[in-house]
């Protein structure tokens, strides 16, 4: 039977879905997926997955989609990460069977993305782009489709929209921001962007950005004409987005639990998403927040839950009739609701009114104590300025390192070859070459073999024992020289 593409492949095998949620490293494991499905998403993805890791580890397979299969879990979109068309593409066969679509990632704008050379950091070569979709459009047996950012130029946008559709894509989702657009800098999402691409393309298309509630989702669709939104971090606080509900954390909490303990994951990504749904009652009690950030089991996080529960039940038990949300929230702080990112200005006032009142460093604090643009650096990096005030974040500062002739990777400085260790190692086996530099000596410890041969020929005197030692000799050697 020939794949379904474009419209039909979102109306029959996506079941028209208008409901979907993202793609999201470590947070879009199979417990919340099944968790969000119960509350009204209609599609997920999973967390972006690395091709060439995935292609060489049999365990990140398993671990990552192969023990995860659930009836219950489709339609699903498998999301990769890849610079390579050969290697998406036999990756994209180990998981196509365990999926509905594939889809390339080219709109993550993380630091390990432009290091690895991925995500939103491969939106200017169109050229390569268009190999990688091309053959996994011939290749697979389900639909190719992309996840990108925009460009801040609209027209740029859709002739890259389109050029992707070209290539095969099946399905595109638009995350209306650039991908200079992140953390404290993310901003507002651009819908324009996103309903000129509508327009100019064929294939259905998903928004993201700027969902916050249901009524976010409809205001979208109306505006942009798109055929599904797409939620992140909207989802990641109120998993009952896609139903127009509010409910009360603890019941959010408690249901993921429960599913946790039969679809187990990492303990991290139980503890970041408990993070995510109690933040805002976690600014009240920030004892239990420090308790959270250490407990090591999955009981302990459960006592935990117990125990912010108790409190916030006491709350409504003390409530005075006609009392009012504090600090400006819509609902009360143990209601599942948005959190609303401030610029870096106002969450350096936010953190000093709030934080050092009770005695307790905020979370963005560090920023009140550093000058010029110190609200840009991260949580990490204000630490590591404090315990080093001269330490510098300035990438300009920073010694550049000669690549690697083959890979791409710092070459060592002293490399006959002039590359890394891992490419001298590979060609020094093969030519039977030293490199001092890296320590590989191969042609001197082959030589040292010959020698050691040489002098045994007086002790071993038939020809053919002698030549065929010398093979043995010279193939261990320089099996040892590799293994060195």
């Amino acid at each position: 039977m020939p794949k379904l593409r474009g419209e039909a492949f979102w109306r029959e095998t996506l079941r028209s879905a208008h409901y979907v949620v993202a793609p999201m490293v470590d947070q879009s494991e199979l417990a919340w997926r099944l968790l969000s499905r119960r509350h009204g998403a209609q599609l997920c993805y999973t967390p972006m997955l690395h091709a060439q890791v995935f292609l060489r580890d049999a365990n990140y397979r398993r671990e990552n989609l192969y023990d995860e299969a659930c009836p219950e879990d489709r339609p699903l979109i498998v999301q990769f990460c890849a610079n390579d068309p050969e290697v998406f593409v036999q990756a994209a066969l180990l998981a196509q069977d365990y999926c509905d679509a594939i889809d390339l990632n080219l709109g993550c704008p993380q630091m390990i993305a432009k290091r690895g050379h991925y995500g939103a950091f491969l939106q200017e070569e169109w050229d390569l782009l268009q190999r990688m979709i091309l053959l996994a459009n011939e290749k697979l047996s389900v639909p190719i489709t992309c996840k990108i950012r925009v460009f801040p130029d609209i027209d740029k946008t859709v002739k890259y929209a389109q050029m992707l559709e070209k290539a095969g894509c099946q399905l595109l989702t638009v995350h209306g921001r650039t991908k200079e657009q992140k953390g404290p800098l993310a901003g507002v999402a651009s819908w324009e962007h996103i309903q000129a691409v509508r327009k100019a393309v064929n294939i259905p298309v998903f928004a993201n950005g700027n969902i916050q509630c249901l009524s976010d989702v409809e205001e979208c669709i109306r505006k942009t004409g798109v055929h599904g939104v797409m939620s992140a971090e909207g989802n990641l606080h109120n998993p009952a987005l896609f139903e127009g509900r509010n409910p009360l954390v603890w019941e959010m909490a408690e249901e993921y639990l429960e599913i946790v303990r039969k679809y187990p994951c990492p303990l991290s990504y139980v503890r970041a998403h408990l993070f995510k749904l109690w933040h805002h009652t976690l600014q009240v009690y920030q004892q239990l927040r420090e308790e959270l950030a250490k407990v090591k089991t999955l009981e302990g996080i459960v006592d935990v839950n117990r125990e912010l529960k108790l409190r916030c039940q006491e709350e409504i038990a003390n409530q005075k009739e006609g009392e009012k949300p504090k600090e400006g929230l819509p609902f009360f702080h143990w209601i599942c609701q948005p959190y609303i990112r401030p610029g870096p200005k106002e969450r350096c006032r936010e953190n000093g009114d709030s934080g050092t009142e009770k005695g307790v460093r905020g979370k963005r604090a560090l920023e009140e104590e550093e000058d010029g643009n110190s609200e840009l650096l991260s949580k990490n990096k204000q630490k590591k300025k404090l315990r080093n005030p001269n330490k510098s974040f300035d990438p300009s500062l920073k010694p550049k390192y000669a690549k690697c002739d083959q890979c791409g990777n710092p070459k060592g400085t002293k490399c006959v070859f002039n590359m890394c260790r891992g490419c001298c190692k590979k060609r020094a086996y093969k030519e039977v070459a030293d490199c001092p530099g890296h320590g590989l000596l191969f042609k001197t410890k082959y030589e040292k073999s010959l020698s050691w041969q040489h002098s045994q020929r007086g002790i071993q005197t038939p020809e053919i024992s002698q030549r065929g030692d010398a093979e043995v000799g010279e193939t261990a050697v320089l099996k040892e020289a590799g293994d060195s």
